[in-house]
């Protein structure tokens, strides 16, 4: 009797081992698959075949679950070959994960969106054609591999340096991650929309990537100096570059490069908002007051 009881105890053990297994390989999957492509396959993939096996379940079409079935077995072979990029920079972050070292950055300096204004416009009074794509939720590490790793603070003179001709990296787009320049000279893919085919490759670039993924891409015309923005297939140019382009692109860079505060400034800003507002309330006081005595 105890051993019966043993092994029928060990057996839900078991089963919510697997559970626990199966649970976080899935999990696992989605968090790093979300923002990307793949992540956005996958999940539309999911809705349609959970859609019609529901379907199938619901009205017993057993000819029909049984043709859905082989289709995903054959799917799930063929997402091997349709999504090798991704698996292959899935296992290689997993590989660095488990190997990497220790890197000790000086990250003192902080990096602003008024640094990346900056150096944007310096670019631009200098007329030096440039590309910069800021990495959001959507991974640009496929276009990153097709360029050369930098992984560098921004500055204008660094900035200015890297897009000069005729040097060997001021061709192509230079992408910004977390605030730091990760690669130059990479390839964009290039939009075909017929309003463009005035433009040049730096804006078809722009927007072709826009059209892609959830980056914020910036422009400087090499013949103009114009500062452009792509940003969800769309390109917003500039006139000129006066206080209202750096405003606007100044409102745009703060929505690619979200600043994270410390907790002790965190702390302060809190302490900051509370003397202002005692203050505000002794001066409403104060004026209510002389209003009542006068």
């Amino acid at each position: 009797m105890n051993e019966l009881d043993f092994s029928f105890n060990w057996s839900y053990v078991s089963d919510a081992l697997q559970i626990a297994i199966l649970y976080f390989a899935f999990y696992g999957i989605l968090k790093a698959a979300r923002g990307s492509r793949f992540g956005q396959v996958l999940l539309g993939v999911g809705i349609l075949f959970g859609g019609m096996i529901a379907f199938t379940f619901l009205f017993h079409f057993d000819v029909l679950a049984l043709i859905i079935r082989w289709i995903l077995i054959y799917l799930a072979i063929s997402s091997v070959v349709i999504f090798q990029p991704e698996i292959r920079r899935g296992l290689a972050t997993i590989g660095a994960f488990l190997f990497q070292e220790e890197r000790h950055r000086h990250a003192e300096r902080r990096i602003t969106p008024e640094l990346f204004v900056d150096s944007v416009l310096t670019l631009s009074r200098s007329k030096i054609g440039a590309l910069l794509a800021f990495e959001r939720a959507i991974s640009l590490r496929g276009y990153e591999t097709s360029g050369v790793t930098i992984d560098a603070l921004p500055s204008p003179e660094l900035l200015v340096t890297l897009f000069t001709e005729p040097l060997p990296l001021h061709d192509g787009g230079m992408i910004v991650r977390g605030g730091r320049l990760a690669s130059a000279h990479c390839l964009f893919p290039v939009s075909s929309r017929a309003d463009l085919s005035t433009s040049g490759m730096r804006h078809r670039a722009a927007v072709g990537l826009s059209e892609e993924t959830d980056a914020l891409i910036v422009v400087v015309s090499e013949e103009t100096g114009r500062v452009s923005v792509a940003y969800n297939g769309r390109l917003i140019r500039y006139p000129d570059i006066g206080e209202d382009s750096r405003s606007a692109l100044l409102r745009w860079l703060r929505k690619a490069l979200p600043q994270k505060k410390t907790a002790a400034e965190t702390i302060a800003h809190w302490l900051r908002r509370r003397a202002e507002s005692i203050g505000f309330k002794k001066h409403h006081k104060k004026d209510e007051s002389r209003k009542a005595a006068s």
